[in-house]
């Protein structure tokens, strides 16, 4: 993707900010997601140009880099659910529990490379990501093109291009993300160079996601009213929301160079709410539990952003969405 990414950053001007871009990228995705759900009820080009973009114009920030990634958290559940929306839930599509599960496959090969960073110190991006990108790239053109029953015939004997799209995510994730975050992390254990030694402090970022997965997945088994199903969308969002949240917290510990929390508060009322469900408190009452919980995480997630952009912002004496200079009091 970087020749690609050399030749579209030469399209903006060296004024524009880096963190602009990202931002406005993050917002097509998000309106991207909702026009999907507006038309699907039922069931990326400015992502590496702020890179280049801030090395272009000497402003690679701190900042920049929780922009960056940050917002890359949160639209890790964007994209996998808007790119299902196109192969449908029926016959030839993809169950709401297959899609779930692969999101974790998404979220976990992304936590995986900032858990290589947080112990060696270096973040690297695998060929996965370039081959994500350049996949849904080409469902999107197909589609706009030839329309989604392009998707719904098997392609070959019997396999659908669901089944394909499946088979890809996982196989990135299984035989590129996690060999190479394995190998950097290995390397630098040979080299001596790792962060941190026990093994404790080592998987103290994956305690929180593991947990998040364990507490959302035993929520879809229990729930009276097969909550997966009903509102699929929305429990995606609760999810890649609370993914993002302890995405970031780890962001800012590895560039700060300071110790990865044990758990996220966030963990706190989503399990209030798995005993609330599990226990027949409220038996009618479990959509309204989840829009609250969704609704709840979405503007304490904002509030954090905007509190940490906003300091970070200070400390270095910058503007987020702006190269020019703070002009002092």
């Amino acid at each position: 993707m970087h020749p690609f990414w050399n030749t579209i950053v030469k399209i903006f001007p060296t004024w524009l900010a880096p963190n602009l871009i990202t931002f406005s990228g993050f917002l097509l995705l998000v309106f991207n997601f909702f026009l999907m759900a507006y038309f699907d009820p039922d069931f990326y080009a400015s992502d590496g140009v702020d890179g280049k973009q801030a090395r272009r114009t000497n402003s690679s920030t701190p900042l920049g880099e929780l922009f960056d990634h940050g917002l890359d958290s949160w639209a890790c559940v964007y994209f996998v659910v808007t790119v299902y929306s196109t192969f449908g839930r029926g016959s030839t599509g993809v169950s709401v529990f297959v899609l779930y599960l692969l999101l974790w496959v998404v979220l976990f090969s992304f936590i995986l490379s900032h858990w290589e960073k947080y112990n060696t110190g270096i973040l690297f991006l695998p060929w996965g990501y370039d081959i994500s990108q350049v996949t849904i790239s080409i469902v999107y053109i197909v589609t706009a093109i030839v329309g989604v029953e392009a998707w719904y015939a098997p392609f070959l004997f019997n396999f659908l291009y669901r089944d394909l799209f499946t088979a890809m995510i996982i196989a990135c994730a299984l035989t590129v993300t996690l060999p190479m975050s394995l190998y950097n992390f290995y390397k630098a254990y040979k080299n001596n160079s790792l962060k941190h030694h026990s093994v404790y402090e080592i998987m103290l970022p994956l305690a929180s996601p593991v947990l998040l997965f364990l507490l959302c997945t035993t929520w879809i088994f229990v729930s009276p009213t097969d909550i997966l199903e009903v509102h699929p969308r929305l429990f995606y969002f609760m999810v890649g929301t609370a993914f993002a949240n302890i995405s970031c917290q780890l962001i800012v510990c590895q560039m700060s160079s300071t110790r990865c929390q044990p758990l996220n508060w966030m963990l706190l009322p989503i399990s209030g709410v798995l005993f609330v469900v599990v226990s027949g408190f409220a038996p009618n009452s479990e959509t309204l539990l989840l829009y609250l919980l969704t609704a709840f995480l979405t503007l304490a997630h904002i509030h954090y952003g905007v509190v940490v952009v906003s300091q970070l912002s200070r400390h270095f004496n910058i503007r987020p969405f702006s190269l020019k200079k703070p002009t002092p009091d």
